[in-house]
């Protein structure tokens, strides 16, 4: 039986009937993981992506080949489906038809692009959303650039939080009615604010945020949430053990104390394919 792609996987997700939380990853070992443990789909967030790659805060400091080249490290690492934030596609829509091209070359299965005005102008003081016109324009330069139809493009709104949820409701329509294979939507809180929305719009509904009243996946799936993230702990975990490791190893605590905490060294080799390279130097060399 053959094997489906990332991408048309991801279409199959959009598809499907059971809500999926996706797997925060960030690199190439971080993907293995989340394969390994059976997750469906990798989510790489721009937030996630400025602090890995430059230590950075989410202000938009992260350039579109400095996160095409992350994308692209983490989608050779394995088969699993990537859904990449774009954000605001890196400027106007002539911008995100060359983020779709770029991202689409990195191997991504998916394409967020969002509606919010970034980065902050000048004087600036509250978040806001660029003209609903604008909105469209870059979705329909994103679907213009795309070249693989089973690379899925997402139109991503910030409406309810910055807006209404009316205007959420109203901008997904318009997003829904030039293509986006789905809507991801941000600031949500509330069973009543998914069963409005549900009632809507027929396309794929994709969650940025998950709040106690809207976390089980039999509900979510109900009301056509394919995809529902639940935040960015394994980057964060991360990065709390790899800083107590260094403090401890700082303050003099013997290395044997901390092994424990480490993961074991067969399972690190197998993230590395150390034995997949083993076997090809006892072929080639």
């Amino acid at each position: 039986m053959p094997v489906n792609s990332p991408r048309e996987s991801f279409k199959n997700i959009l598809k499907g009937e059971e809500c999926i939380f996706p797997a925060s990853v960030f690199d190439p070992i971080s993907s293995r993981m989340a394969h390994d443990l059976g997750f469906e789909v990798g989510m790489f967030a721009g937030s996630i992506a400025s602090a890995v790659v430059l230590g950075s805060p989410d202000y938009i400091l992260l350039t579109l080949s400095e996160f095409a080249e992350q994308s692209r490290r983490i989608c050779r690492a394995s088969d699993l489906p990537l859904m990449v934030d774009a954000d605001h596609g890196y400027g106007n829509a002539l911008n995100v038809s060359r983020t779709i091209e770029e991202l689409e070359n990195s191997g991504v299965s998916a394409i967020t692009i969002e509606d919010t005005k970034l980065p902050i102008s000048f004087n600036e003081t509250s978040q806001g959303l660029i003209s609903l016109d604008e909105g469209k324009g870059k979705i329909n330069a994103a679907l213009y650039a795309r070249k693989d139809s089973q690379l899925s493009i997402i139109a991503r709104t910030s409406a309810v939080s910055i807006d209404s949820l009316a205007e959420g409701i109203n901008r997904a329509k318009e997003y829904e009615k030039l293509g986006a294979d789905g809507i991801f939507f941000t600031g949500i809180t509330k069973i009543e604010e998914l069963k409005e929305i549900f009632s809507e719009i027929n396309i794929p509904i994709l969650l940025g945020n998950l709040t106690e009243e809207i976390s089980k996946k039999t509900f979510l799936s109900s009301v056509g949430v394919k995809i529902a993230l639940q935040g960015h702990l394994p980057f964060y975990a991360g990065l709390k053990s790899v800083y107590e490791t260094m403090e401890a190893l700082k303050n003099g605590v013997p290395t044997e104390q901390l092994n424990s905490n480490i993961l074991k060294t067969d399972q690190t080799n197998k993230l590395i394919n150390l034995e997949e390279f083993n076997q090809m130097i006892k072929k080639f060399l």
